[in-house]
């Protein structure tokens, strides 16, 4: 159902956005990273990571405050460049109150199979590129 919500927002199937888990106050969003998603200097762009981070608050959200929610605001704090072959938004709700939820999020930048990516060590494979932090809240 959270994928089928996701597919039908045209700017996730734009960047190929997946939901690869939904439930019990928590959600993760992934997107393959691919040279349309870069800028200038060959990371992905700010505004896909901050996409990545307000869709998995708010999907996170969800999973508490049901499925008529909106993201009220976040805020996203860069800490490294992301480069790699997939990006992971990882979303866990903090608290979550009648009407409203707040969130946190971690994006990773996770090296390739063959090795391409920030990652010198196999440990090293997912690289922390941002952290966000959101209010959702319920439109029910």
């Amino acid at each position: 159902m959270a994928q089928k919500v996701l597919d039908a927002q045209p700017f996730s199937r734009l960047v190929r956005a997946r939901i690869t888990r939904f439930g019990d106050g928590a959600a993760t969003l992934e997107i393959d990273i691919r040279e349309e998603l870069h800028q200038q200097n060959g990371f992905v762009h700010g505004g896909v990571l901050a996409y990545a981070a307000d869709n998995s608050i708010t999907f996170a959200a969800g999973t508490t405050l049901g499925p008529a929610v909106l993201t009220a605001g976040f805020s996203i704090q860069y800490v490294r460049p992301a480069t790699g072959a997939r990006l992971v938004a990882r979303a866990t709700v903090a608290h979550s109150g009648r009407r409203q939820a707040v969130v946190r999020c971690e994006l990773f930048a996770v090296r390739g199979e063959d090795g391409a990516g920030p990652a010198e060590h196999a440990e090293d494979a997912e690289v922390l590129c941002a952290i966000a932090q959101g209010t959702v809240l319920s439109t029910a």
